[in-house]
């Protein structure tokens, strides 16, 4: 832990040096001290750059004070900032993770010609009939039957899931992959899930039992679910 009594403390890592700055001091007195100890360094153009992780704690830096704290560390050329580690986000940021982390459960038909988007997460309770679309930035999860069309993972998250109760989709996407509706012997299947195979390069239909294999961040699900 860095000393709280300085403004700045610097220790090397085997991934380079992290400095750690003291959140109750003024910003000019950080860039002051910052400085002060980066003088002493003297630039050895013969060896490899060192890279930099900034802790700035329970301070937040807009992008001014970032580029002044990157220019001041990086202008002998010797150190470059990879990183700066605060522990606030803006409320905008916030708001966004927050959107894209929750479970959206939903109770509805989605009828045919309907479109149901969402960020995050979906739980539909109810069915997808042949002609309704669902499409969401994470996961679907469909306590029903899936008729229409379904896209997980739309701004290009390939480790999306689409599971259902019943499976018979019109056609399934992930990210940018699309799959038609598969091949069915019979009238559909139940509990299966599609997702992306990697070594085949496509989405394929598999037993809802593999996500706690193939898909081990799913174990938050229940979690988020519950803190709903």
């Amino acid at each position: 832990m860095p000393d709280n009594r300085q403004m700045i403390t610097i220790k090397g890592t085997k991934d380079g040096l992290t400095l750690f700055i003291n959140d109750s001091c003024s910003f000019d007195d950080v860039m002051n001290e910052l400085n002060a100890k980066l003088s002493v360094y003297q630039p050895n153009h013969e060896e490899p750059e060192v890279a930099v992780t900034v802790k700035l704690g329970n301070r937040y830096l807009n992008d001014q004070q970032k580029n002044q704290i990157n220019e001041l560390i990086s202008k002998n050329n010797y150190f470059s900032v990879q990183t700066f580690d605060s522990e606030v986000v803006r409320k905008n940021d916030a708001i966004s993770w927050k959107e894209e982390s929750d479970v959206k459960t939903v109770h509805r038909i989605v009828r045919s010609g309907q479109v149901l988007e969402i960020t995050g997460d979906l739980l539909l309770i109810g069915d997808v009939n042949p002609g309704g679309s669902v499409i969401t930035t994470g996961n679907v999860f469909i306590m029903g039957s899936l008729l229409g069309m379904a896209h997980a993972g739309s701004n290009g998250d390939k480790n999306a899931v689409i599971a259902a109760s019943y499976m018979k989709p019109g056609q399934l996407r992930i990210a940018d992959y699309i799959s038609r509706a598969p091949d069915y012997e019979a009238e559909g299947v139940y509990m299966e899930c599609g997702l992306i195979d990697e070594q085949q390069d496509k989405i394929v239909i598999d037993r809802l039992q593999v996500l706690s294999q193939k898909r081990k961040d799913l174990s938050g699900f229940e979690r988020r679910i519950q803190n709903g």
